[in-house]
């Protein structure tokens, strides 16, 4: 096994990581900005090092920082958790010149898979469905408008670079490609200084399914099911479930070949996850694969018993998957709610500040994953996120009570979250039914803000 990991991240995900190190008698090295000095990432590890202030981007995007780090405390690896440098293939690539692990697949897979249009021409040549659109990237207008006519509107004009909605743009009406086009390129440009484009179809109001995967050196790929993540607010998950309700089996059966599949075409090594839209027909198109681990992985250990973060350890370490594919069994249901600080009555205003009291919900099969703390300070430079909870139980609709109830516990003072936002989602017949798509949000919320602003507590909806 590895001897010592960098965690090279921070919050709840870089205190997972630390656990499941400390689990496996794995030493770990955690790195704070100075805005981090009080967080519980930096008590937990071994060893806790400054990175440089509180920017991200002199700090936990520090990339050279970080590798100095690194060998200057005998780290042999490196864990990026998920958003900052976890699909950077630049770092990856820094770490292997360096003869640091990273944990995670190597550079040139982070690379075909991370921009979007050589993935899709990959999945194209393994056979994986994909929606109609460019083969490559659109360097000009007159060849968006081509392959407009060619594949009819509506389409999505997007940045092969990145993701959460940047560079993205919808057309329904021919004379306004040029306008969208360029204004795609310019914030592509701006968000990822890349400003390549591709063009699909748009199919309107899918499901948004994803399918977890392992592969390691032996060749072995499994996958872990899907996961439904249909709830979104701007490209923004919100609330993930597992497995997909209203999705039949023969469907399902299709989702696991093709992310196998897609796997390995890709030569993958490591944790990652083959996203999927889903139309009404339960038609199912590629969309991207996220190369590291995701935030909403624990429905996938709860449902499975599979510790993902245990295995990427694993796999880093040259071991085979600890399990066979037959061997992976889906039990029950599992839903995971993200607790932000922020307000949705003022337009999902955020809401830094300081935590004055917390009290977490507890109780069999229920998991709070947080780096947060009674007097513990909110900053304003980083993700909103500040909780996940995570339940399971034997049926889709004893897990929602459970939820429910896991949600009245939880009580955050001194800053506004969106824990009873959370709560209506959980009483809304569509969801209830099952019969929810990535528009929910826009859909619903009108309603559900109404409902929230008229109870004094979140415990009056159950009435």
């Amino acid at each position: 096994m590895l001897k010592k990991v960098l965690v090279a991240n921070r919050g709840e995900i870089a205190l997972r990581i630390i656990r499941e190190c400390k689990d496996n008698n794995i030493e770990t090295v955690s790195v704070y900005s100075t805005e981090d000095k009080e967080s519980l990432h930096v008590l937990m590890a071994n060893k806790s090092v400054c990175i440089g202030p509180p920017s991200p981007n002199e700090s936990y995007l520090n990339k050279e920082a970080l590798i100095q780090v690194a060998l200057a405390t005998g780290c042999d690896s490196i864990h990026p958790g998920f958003g900052f440098l976890s699909e950077s293939a630049d770092f990856s690539q820094m770490c292997e010149d360096n003869n640091i692990i990273f944990i995670g697949p190597k550079a040139d897979v982070i690379d075909k898979m991370g921009n979007k249009s050589e993935a899709r021409r990959t999945m194209i040549e393994a056979g994986v469905p994909v929606v109609k659109g460019s083969e490559g990237t659109v360097n000009c207008v007159l060849d968006a408008k081509n392959i407009a006519k060619d594949i009819g509107l509506p389409i999505l004009i997007k940045a092969s670079a990145g993701g959460g909605g940047r560079g993205m743009r919808i057309v329904r009406e021919e004379e306004d490609i040029e306008k969208l086009f360029f204004e795609a390129k310019s914030e592509a440009e701006a968000a990822f200084g890349d400003g390549s484009l591709y063009i699909e179809k748009l199919i309107e109001n899918p499901k948004h399914i994803e399918v977890q995967v392992l592969a390691d050196n032996h060749g072995n790929i499994i996958h872990l099911g899907e996961r439904n993540c249909s709830i979104q607010r701007k490209n923004q998950k919100l609330l993930e479930e597992a497995p997909a309700f209203c999705l039949s089996n023969s469907t399902k059966d299709n989702l696991y070949e093709a992310a196998v599949m897609a796997a390995r075409s890709a030569n993958y090594r490591g944790a990652g996850t083959i996203e999927f839209v889903v139309d009404e027909k339960e038609n199912f198109y590629f969309i991207e694969m996220n190369t590291r681990i995701q935030v909403e992985h624990p429905v996938t250990e709860m449902i499975t018993g599979v510790n993902i973060v245990k295995e990427q350890l694993r796999i880093a370490s040259n071991l085979p998957i600890s399990v066979k594919q037959e061997e992976v069994k889906m039990e029950g249901y599992a839903i995971e709610c993200r607790i932000c600080a922020e307000n949705p009555s003022e337009n999902f205003r955020p809401s830094p500040g300081t935590i004055e009291f917390l009290h977490l919900p507890c109780g069999n099969d229920v998991r709070v994953e947080t780096g947060v703390y009674n007097g513990c300070n909110i900053s304003p430079y980083y993700d909103s996120m500040i909780a996940k909870i995570i339940v399971h139980d034997s049926t889709r609709i004893k897990a929602v009570r459970k939820m429910r109830r896991a949600l009245e516990e939880m009580v955050v003072r001194g800053i506004d979250t969106n824990i009873a936002l959370q709560h209506v989602i959980l009483y809304n017949k569509e969801f209830l039914r099952g019969h929810y798509n990535t528009s929910f949000m826009d859909s619903q919320l009108e309603d559900m803000l109404k409902l929230l602003n008229t109870a004094k507590d979140i415990r009056e909806l159950e009435m």
